[in-house]
This record gives structure tokens, C-alpha cells and sequence, in this order.
């Protein structure tokens, strides 16, 4: 089969067959943002990348949760469409650790700490008064990683897998608050 990528219309119509959770749609959104952005920085396919990042999450209700197959589902379904395997190889390896797999590109990698810094800037924005992801600062939120009690969920490792990207800490954090405040009205925040 050919590959081709989706349209972002049609991406979200897949995202909305699949996921119902808000919180879940609001993840996979602001990890399409950062994906675009870090594209961007990098010299990366941005429709490829970010659609990625869309879609990243799309078994999760699916499967339950249960991530020893997490992964899996959304492989098939965009393998049928005939999304790019990098794509695909990025979407399953996000979920290394429960595959049993290795990440070992950049792709890998960028999804990986996007779609985990989410949570993080998150969590940093509903701690603020004014609750607007736009008032969130990267110190803010490098200061917070330290707590390992703050977005206890978060994998702190894989944030920090933005250096396989050549892009520091700081950098990598004040680049996805900025991605997701492009977006804070689809975000709620």
C-alpha cells in the first residue's frame, strides 16, 4: 500500500472515533502542537509529525489502558490507511517501555518527551491562580520535575530524551509552553 498522510480533518474525525475522554483529546492535541513546533525547530515533516502526535494515543481506550498492547491497535489502523511506517514507529515506540522496544530515532524520541511534557506543563498551569497555560514559566516547570511527587504520573526520563534532539531541558519546556498556548482555547487552558 501507497503511504500518504491523512488530512488533519481527517486525523481528527479517526481521533474522535476512538477517543471519547476529554482529557485524553486535550492530551493528544497539545502533543500534536509540541510535535509541529519541534518540526519546525528541527527541519522535520510537520504534517507527518504532528498528525503523529495526534494520533499517538489512539488505542488507549481501546486497550484499556493495558500498556503491554498499547500501540498495537493504532498500528493497524494506520497501517489500513497507509500512514508512513516512520509515523507508526514513532506512535508505537512512544509506548517503548510496555512494547519491549527501543527508541532509536529522532522521531522516536521527540514523541516521546512531547507527548510526556503535556502532563507535566498541565499540571504546572491548574497549580496557577490564573489556571492559563500562557502564565506558565519553563523554571516553573524544570523546578517542578524535581518533585517527584508533582504529576506523579509523568516519566520524567522520557522528557529528558529532548537532548537526543540536541535541544536542552529549559529550551525543550519553554518550546511546548509556547506550542500548547498557541492552542490554550482547544486546551482549556
Amino acid at each position: 500500500m501507497e503511504e500518504k498522510l491523512p488530512s488533519r480533518e481527517q486525523a481528527l474525525r479517526l481521533l474522535h472515533e476512538h477517543l471519547s475522554d476529554p482529557q485524553l483529546l486535550a492530551h493528544s492535541l497539545a502533543a500534536e502542537a509540541i510535535m509541529r513546533r519541534l518540526a519546525r525547530k528541527l527541519g522535520e515533516d510537520e504534517e507527518l509529525w504532528g498528525l503523529s502526535g495526534l494520533l499517538h494515543d489512539l488505542d488507549l481506550q481501546s486497550v484499556a489502558n493495558d500498556m503491554s498492547v498499547h500501540g498495537r491497535r493504532t498500528e493497524q489502523w494506520l497501517s489500513e490507511l497507509g500512514f508512513p511506517r516512520a509515523g507508526i514507529e514513532a506512535v508505537l515506540r512512544h509506548n517503548a517501555e510496555g512494547l519491549g522496544l527501543d527508541r532509536t530515532t529522532r522521531f522516536d524520541h521527540a514523541l516521546a518527551a512531547a507527548e510526556q511534557i503535556t502532563g507535566m506543563i498541565k499540571a504546572a498551569t491548574l497549580v496557577l491562580p490564573s489556571r492559563k497555560v500562557a502564565d506558565v514559566k519553563a523554571a516553573s516547570v524544570l523546578k517542578r520535575m524535581k518533585d517527584k511527587r508533582f504529576a506523579a504520573n509523568v516519566d520524567r526520563a522520557s522528557i529528558a530524551e529532548c537532548g537526543q534532539l540536541g535541544i536542552e531541558l529549559p529550551d525543550f519546556i519553554q518550546l511546548s509552553i509556547e506550542a500548547m498556548a498557541e492552542i490554550a482555547d482547544e486546551l482549556g487552558l
